[in-house]
């Protein structure tokens, strides 16, 4: 009878990866992101432990949608408070804030709980090239 391989905290080696978004699919850029934070590419995968590897995403802003998304895509926050419902399109979220759209679709991919809020700030966004992690010498990951 063989027994099922469960991972150990010490068992996980941490790796760094780099994603340019220029001219990819936000759908598929976020499955790909979303899939390696949670470790789902190691042999060692856990459903209950974080063995997932960290990622930095460049060039947000440059990231495309197919259809017409840009108008119809809508973020919805509420604040709690009787008319504090607001709504932003993905075009207007593009232009202000294009790290959140990215951030938001790759967190909606993944647990809720204390799991997903530990893998989730293993994500580093950032709107342009420009990046601060160059000691964790993350290595090119095509999608």
């Amino acid at each position: 009878m063989n027994k099922t391989y469960s991972a150990k905290k010490d068992d996980v080696k941490k790796k760094w990866y780099l994603v340019d978004a220029t001219d990819k699919i936000l759908g598929r850029l976020a499955v790909k992101v979303a899939s390696v934070l949670r470790g789902k590419h190691k042999a060692i995968f856990t459903p209950h432990l974080d063995t997932g590897d960290g990622v930095i995403v460049i060039n947000a802003a440059k990231i495309k949608v197919t259809g017409r998304k840009l108008k119809q895509k809508v973020y919805r926050r509420y604040s709690g408070y009787p008319g504090g419902l607001r709504e932003v399109t993905l075009e207007t979220m593009l232009k202000n804030k294009p790290e959140t759209v990215i951030e938001l679709a790759v967190r909606r991919m993944l647990p809720g709980g204390p799991l997903g809020r530990d893998i989730i700030k293993k994500l580093k966004v950032y709107a342009d090239d420009k990046h601060i992690h160059k000691a964790q010498k993350p290595v090119v990951l095509e999608v």
